[in-house]
């Protein structure tokens, strides 16, 4: 591994420290040497790095920083391979206009390829910041191609000495422990065991056994490490393409210091990584969760990426960017509700796995994701289940670094009769290619297959001219004595793959034979990409890697005819060309430019252009030839010298740019003069003016603190293009500070600083007061100083002293310029009040006027402790205490101790006044037998007494009493989970044996613990207690014990344990209002609460017609209640719902009947006959709810042509007809038929309207007289 320079900890001086920091520009590490900066001082740090190049070989390579710091840091360069001491090819300089730090290498070369590092010291810190060099090589390098194919010949040669030297059993432990690549282990360490076998197979090894134990001893030294730093790692989720342009790689871990450096790097090289979204490698830190994430992806990010803390390895991931396109990109899908959309593409290679995004989201194999590949890994599926409205959008397939998306459009049902209603699953699919997919991948893979067979074939025939090759070099290995081998001082030969190479070529085969850099000079084949034989058979690029000129080395020992060409005879001579070519070059105006080349051959002349015309040399323009170098060198630039520059030579050319900048410029003398600070005073003005040059137009701006100054009353800035004025008028003490002139142009910004003073009287002295010494003989007190000392520093203070009680103020004078006095000149007890002034080169500042200070103030005492009863009795009473822990400064002299009675507000000294208790006890004898008393003290110093105590507790003048007996029946008198209520009966009082109690303590002891514990700090006076906080269904005994002021009697025990719960009630249904029969409309939602009371919680059952109720059902159960609900109700959940609540002391039930329908549908046609006069019967078709719902019945209503209205003639008909009576001829009758259930009434179906007429001299009443008429149109036609 190469990282481990960028883990190595800086050195320090004896007495310095290492703080890491990190800077606000990303990749830059700082080390701090120092705890604490002084004020004003600052480590050194970058305000912007070096940039990475990617540059042509033999142009300008530039590296440039600006870096802050004070004081001024030491900036030095270096690189990882190699060192930057030689001045022709490393130059390091400074840019005191710019404030850059450079380092150029002119006529770049390959070999300086590398990662550089800018070093920023001064005596708090140092700075570094790494940055690459990428040189891009020009045109072919023979001498350099033979040299490094000549050193990789000698070093294989000498790895296969070494190995035919070495014993059977070195040449195992060799394959095993050497030869296998570290970053093999790197990758085992964070795999999991499923990928065991693949990157085995990937990196060749076949000792799965061997693999095993090395695995587990290198584990266990990593966890090791680990365990320093990390208390948890999991999770580890190994690298992948999750967006189009983005890879992440994810893990889970716990730090010991959260503070702990995490570092990134990737095929062993430090890269720089931040939280901001916007850099090319970020980190985000989930709660426990740490995501990288690698932006903007291109093939140039694939290599093994490590995470390291604090240089132990935590992880390590392999990225794979895969060579893969699409064939056939996912195409737009319009899918129905309910049904599944189908995306489909075809791959131009095989790949296991591609990622799949729905709205920018990843999407994984699921319930509503069907992720699947074809057999032959080229056809990738997903499938979208069920979609509905919100999974419409944009999806899209990422394979490698390609992409494609495609739209999810979905539709509403077009069924009307779905309508307002949830649609059911359909089983079809939308989208998809089918057939033409399967035969697109068909001949794909039909086309890689021919491509494979190519390779193989290509294969075989190398290893038959090694084969070939083996068989004529054995006679000469032969004849070849042994002890050649190791008394040669050359390398030794290599084996049979590289002496092939010696054997003479016959005619080209491009497609099957590697050729030599040489041959492929001369020869200038097509750009056909080559077959990847080394990724099946490694040894063949053995094979074809030694040149031909390594060849005739080779076998000179053995005096073999060569009838093959010499490499010699193969070169072309390119004639004159360049070396190095002309790089674009910027100069400021003024100043000179050079423009350099270099040609292959030194007596070859040119000419140099200039946007097309020929130049020569003049007083400005100078053209100088050394040997193969060709300089043009521009003195003084203008504007006009810019333009596209030309050199040619022998029919080659080479092009650059010079480029004429004038950025912004000031004179060295006017930025000095400038920089000197301004000094006025208040009310006055200030002005700032410098001079510049530079090209228009030119942006002018002035700051005052980093705030950007604006024209108005106070301020007036002059613009011109020479110069720029900055008129400050009426300056306060506010516009103190940093002045910046800031200017800027299309080349470039240039700062100047400066300061304003703006002087002015100090602001007033500040306080609060401390007072030193307040005693009789003096008054001692410090002040703040101003805040603002007006600019100048403080010469005199002027105090001025007034005693209270008096209106006059006497002068003490002037005293130094350090805030503290000491006035000796007091009276003691007096309170004084002083005014102080401050006093500058500026003037006098306003007066302060501090509080009342009081000389020789007294001290009394704190108060003692509470006095403790020591013993009680009829005619004495003894009391202790403690001093008090602020004796005032003096000696506590003794006590005063008052008495009090209760109800009385009174206090009485007990010892006389003249006096004091000397001791910390006394005995109180002026007591009066049975009466209560409360007592207090308080301590006397040479200042006098101080404050008493607070109240002792009240004590009865009597002799002592007799503890109480046992109370007695004890017993629960309630009891919850987390409760339990107790009562009992005073103890008896016997005299001279037990007395009167006066309280009561409650006891309890859970059956897993031996020791008893109070329920209450104070004595009970009731005989009853509830204990809370109990654990429920605990065993615990309680007791209780009485007590008075002769102490605590005998305990009084339960007789047996409780148990912390209710009592045992049987369940029982606490509402008599339940409803046993419910209707509700269908697509509602059906709920049934049930209010109960049950000890201890019983068990709840719901039942449907004698079965367990299905999943779509949901019980919630709480203490007290359960609820039936039915969310959408459908006609199948009718039914008898039986709701069983059982505890250990019984059940009962309770059945609820829920009918669940909606608004029948009318019934069908309506038709009259009439069987028998004066009657009509009325039938129709039943409704189509009536097979459904068992409860459905019939209304018929009537209406005849007098009346005009109508109304019921039958209601609750189950059957499909009915008879009307009381027909009258001459009338009309309409009928209406209603369908009914529980919920409501249907739309009516009514019938034709029927009508007979009388016949003239009939009688009404007669049947035989009525004809029947149709009726059409409202008309009767006999």
């Amino acid at each position: 591994m190469k990282f481990t320079k960028s883990k190595e900890k800086e050195p320090t001086a004896p007495g310095q420290v290492a703080i890491k920091k990190r800077s606000k520009v990303p990749g830059v590490m700082i080390t701090q040497f120092v705890e604490k900066i002084p004020a004003e001082k600052s480590h050194p740090d970058f305000s912007r790095k070096p940039i990475a190049l990617t540059i042509q070989e033999g142009k300008l390579a530039v590296f440039k920083a600006i870096i802050t710091g004070d004081p001024t840091p030491t900036v030095t360069w270096a690189r990882n391979n190699g060192d930057v001491s030689d001045p022709e090819r490393y130059v390091a300089s400074y840019d005191p206009v710019l404030g850059e730090h450079q380092l150029q290498m002119p006529n770049v070369g390959v070999d300086q390829a590398d990662t550089y590092k800018c070093y920023a010291s001064n005596e708090y810190g140092r700075a570094i910041v790494t940055v690459t060099l990428n040189v891009i090589e020009v045109g072919f390098k023979k001498s350099k191609a033979m040299q490094e194919a000549r050193l990789e010949q000698q070093e294989k040669a000498a790895a296969n000495l070494k190995k035919t030297l070495r014993t059977r059993v070195e040449q195992k432990e060799e394959r095993k422990d050497g030869e296998v690549d570290e970053k093999f282990w790197e990758l085992l360490l964070s795999a999991d065991k499923k990928d065991y076998e693949r990157i085995c197979t990937e990196y060749g090894v076949t000792d799965f056994r061997w693999m095993l134990k090395k695995l587990n001893e290198k584990k266990k030294e990593i966890e090791e490490q680990q365990s320093q730093y990390i208390e948890h790692l999991s999770n580890l989720r190994h690298i992948e393409i999750k967006t189009p342009g983005c890879a992440e790689f994810e893990f889970e871990m716990d730090l010991k210091d959260p503070n702990a450096r995490i570092f990134l790097f990737k095929d062993g090289v430090m890269v720089p990584f931040n939280t901001d979204t916007d850099e090319k490698h970020s980190l985000r830190q989930v709660g426990r969760k740490f995501i990288f994430s690698v932006y903007g992806l291109n093939a140039e990010d694939a290599g093994l990426y490590q995470v390291d803390i604090e240089g132990v390895n935590v992880f390590s991931t392999d990225f794979k960017i895969p060579a893969v396109d699409f064939l056939v990109k996912i195409q737009e899908v319009k899918a129905v509700e309910r049904e599944d959309a189908v995306f489909e593409c075809v791959l131009s290679a095989p790949l296991p796995k591609i990622s799949w995004l729905g709205k920018n989201v990843a999407l994984e194999q699921g319930e509503k994701y069907d992720i699947s590949v074809s057999e032959d890994m080229l056809i990738h599926r997903l499938v979208v289940k069920d979609c509905m409205q919100v999974d419409k959008g944009i999806y899209a397939a990422v394979a490698g670094m390609k992409s494609c998306n495609a739209w999810l459009i979905v539709e509403a049902d077009p069924d009307p009769n779905q309508r307002g209603k949830k649609a059911a699953r359909k089983t079809t699919q939308a989208g998809g290619g089918g057939a033409d997919l399967i035969k697109i991948a068909a001949e794909q893979q039909e086309k890689l297959q021919k491509e494979r067979e190519e390779r193989m074939e290509q294969l075989k025939q190398i290893q038959a001219e090694e084969a070939a090759a083996k068989e004529e070099e054995k006679p000469a290995e032969e004849e070849k004595p042994a002890e050649e081998i190791t008394a040669a001082p050359e390398p030794p030969k290599p084996k049979a793959k590289s002496k092939s190479k010696a054997k003479p070529k016959p005619k080209p085969k491009p497609k099957t034979e590697p050729r030599t850099d040489s041959e492929a000079i001369a020869e200038e084949p097509e750009p056909e990409s080559e077959p990847e034989v080394e990724e099946e058979q490694p040894e063949s690029e053995e094979a074809a890697s030694p040149p031909p000129e390594e060849e005739t080395l080779s076998e000179e020992p053995r005096k073999r005819v060569r009838t093959g060409p010499l490499v010699q005879d193969t070169i072309i001579d390119l004639g004159v060309h360049f070396t190095s070519g002309l790089s674009d070059v910027h100069a400021i105006i003024g100043q000179s430019a050079e423009m350099v080349c270099k040609l292959s051959s030194e007596k070859c002349d040119g000419i140099w252009c200039k946007d097309g015309k020929e130049i020569t040399t003049t007083d400005d323009l100078k053209i100088v030839k050394d040997g193969a170098v060709h300089k043009l060198i521009v003195s003084n630039c203008t504007e006009d010298d810019g333009g596209k520059y030309r050199f040619e030579a022998d029919g080659r050319k080479t092009e650059a740019m010079l480029v004429v900048e004038d950025p912004p410029r000031m004179n060295q003398d006017d930025l000095a003069k400038f920089s000197e600070p301004v000094i006025i005073r208040v009310g006055q003005k200030a002005t700032f003016k410098m001079d510049f040059v530079g090209r228009e137009p030119m942006k002018v701006q002035w700051y005052n603190e980093g705030e950007e100054m604006l024209e108005d009353n106070h301020i007036k800035i002059e613009k011109s293009d020479s110069h720029s004025r900055l008129l400050l008028v009426k300056c306060q003490r506010k516009d103190s500070g940093e002045i910046k002139l800031k200017l800027k142009n299309e080349f470039g910004t240039i700062e100047a600083l400066s300061r304003l003073i703006v002087l002015d009287k100090p602001t007033n002295p500040m306080g609060p007061v401390e007072v030193l010494e307040a005693s009789a003989s003096c008054v001692e007190f410090k002040w703040r100083p101003p805040k603002d000392d007006g600019g100048s520093a403080i010469k005199n203070y002027y105090i001025e002293r007034n005693q209270i009680g008096r209106n006059t103020w006497m002068k003490i004078g002037n005293i130094p310029g350090e805030p503290h006095y000491k006035d000796t000149d007091v009276d003691h007890g007096r309170r004084y009040c002083y005014r102080i002034r401050a006093l500058t080169a500026e003037g006098t500042s306003d007066v302060f006027e501090t509080n009342d200070i009081q000389a020789g103030t007294k001290a009394y005492p704190g108060p003692p402790s509470t006095p403790k009863v020591v013993s009680a009795f009829k005619n004495c009473i003894t009391l202790a205490w403690s001093p008090p822990t602020n004796t005032g400064g003096t000696n506590i002299v003794g006590y005063n101790l008052e008495k009090r009675k209760r109800g009385s507000n009174l206090w009485g000294q007990v010892n006389p006044p003249d006096e004091p208790i000397k001791g910390k006890q006394y005995d109180v004898k002026d007591v009066v037998e049975g009466m209560e008393y409360e007592f207090r003290v308080s301590a006397i110093n040479f200042s006098g007494a101080g404050e008493p105590s607070t109240p002792s507790e009240f004590v009865i003048a009597r002799d002592p009493k007799k503890p109480p007996g046992k109370v007695t029946d004890l017993k629960v008198t309630d009891s919850t989970y987390t409760s339990l209520s107790l009562s009992w009966t005073k103890p008896k009082e016997e005299e001279g044996v037990q007395d009167e109690a006066k309280g009561y303590f409650v006891e309890l002891r859970p059956a897993e613990n031996t020791e008893w514990g109070r329920c209450n700090s104070n004595p009970l006076i009731s005989t009853s207690y509830t204990i809370l906080g109990l654990k429920s269904m605990a065993m615990y005994w309680v007791r209780v014990v009485a007590t008075n002021e002769g102490g605590d009697g005998e305990p009084r025990d339960l007789d047996n344990y409780i148990i912390s719960m209710p009592p045992p009630v049987r369940p029982n249904f606490t509402n008599r209002k339940m409803k046993s029969f419910m209707v509700m409309r269908a697509e509602n939602s059906a709920r049934v609460n049930i209010n109960f009371e049950a000890s201890p919680m019983p068990t709840i059952i719901w039942l449907k017609d004698g079965m367990p109720v299905s999943k779509r059902v949901t019980v919630g159960n709480t203490d007290g209640m359960s609820q039936l609900l039915i969310p959408s109700a459908e006609r199948s959940d009718s039914g008898i719902y039986t709701i069983i609540v059982k505890n250990i002391v019984g059940q009962e039930t309770f059945s609820v009947e829920i009918r669940v329908t909606d608004d029948p549908k009318p019934p069908g046609p309506v038709e009259l006959e009439e069987n028998v006069p004066g009657t009509l019967t009325v039938s129709w078709e039943p409704s189509p709810d009536e097979k459904r719902d068992n409860h459905l019945h019939y209304m018929v209503m009537k209406r005849d042509s007098i009346k005009r209205t109508w109304h019921t003639v039958a209601d609750r008909l189950f059957n499909n007809n009915f008879t009307a009576v009381n027909i009258m001829p001459g009338r009309e009758y309409n009928f209406r038929v209603y369908a009914k259930n529980d919920i409501g009434v249907s739309e009516p179906s009514e019938s034709l309207t029927w009508g007979v007429i009388r016949k003239k001299g009939e009688l009404a009443g007669t049947s035989t007289s009525f004809d029947l008429l149709s009726i059409k149109d409202n008309k009767c036609t006999p």
